[in-house]
């Protein structure tokens, strides 16, 4: 079975603690992508977020924004990463046109599979499974989700992130599914230590053991 890896969500709202948060998280597990966004859908201060940027960079992290976090080429992130939207391929498609040659671009595609093979066609670098902000009944959505991890990842040889994961339960679960990252969510408000408490406790739970032969 695949390794699973983590990817930190990191949710910025408090400005001041963004650095401290990422660095938390970085000292409590092995991450191998982190994702920056904020939580009022507005942009980071330019030289912010390069000094977020270059701090994971330097620990060999690749680093991705949303859209609205701030322009990712110019900031020198790694690449963009496309919420869930319901015209998710048109939007992935412009992205994908005018980023810079080796940018990493990919997109959520919610919970639709026609949209994730349109998106994986298109030259997506990974797809995205998470639960749309929306979605009322969490526990439907949660094993919907697990679903499309399992399908995708039987079918496909493209990566594929878990997002909107609430705990190690639902990690572990991902992970067995099939998932290649797990994405761990942190907001820059929250404390250290929950902070490298959460990254260790989902650390643990997505060492899934190998199958007896």
């Amino acid at each position: 079975m695949p390794t699973t890896s983590l990817y930190l969500d990191l949710v910025i709202d408090d400005r001041a603690g963004a650095m401290s948060a990422l660095a938390a998280a970085i000292g409590a597990a092995e991450i191998a992508s982190v994702l920056i966004r904020t939580s009022d859908g507005g942009s980071l201060e330019p030289n912010s977020a390069r000094d977020l940027i270059a701090f994971a960079q330097a620990k060999d992290i690749a680093v991705l924004l949303t859209p609205e976090t701030g322009n990712a080429a110019k900031l020198g992130a790694d690449g963009v990463h496309l919420p869930w939207a319901e015209n998710i391929v048109v939007e992935f498609k412009a992205a994908r046109q005018t980023a810079k040659s080796g940018a990493i671009v990919a997109a959520d595609a919610g919970r639709s599979r026609h949209d994730a093979m349109e998106l994986g066609e298109a030259g997506a670098d990974y797809i995205a499974f998470g639960i749309p902000p929306h979605v009322d009944d969490r526990e439907k959505a949660a094993e919907r989700q697990i679903g499309l991890i399992k399908w995708w990842a039987e079918l496909f040889e493209l990566p594929c992130v878990a997002f909107d994961v609430p705990d190690e339960r639902a990690a572990h679960e991902l992970a067995v599914a099939g998932a290649d990252f797990i994405a761990v969510s942190i907001r820059a408000s929250d404390s250290e230590k929950d902070i490298a408490d959460r990254l260790r406790s989902f650390s643990e739970s997505i060492r899934v053991p190998e199958p007896a032969k």
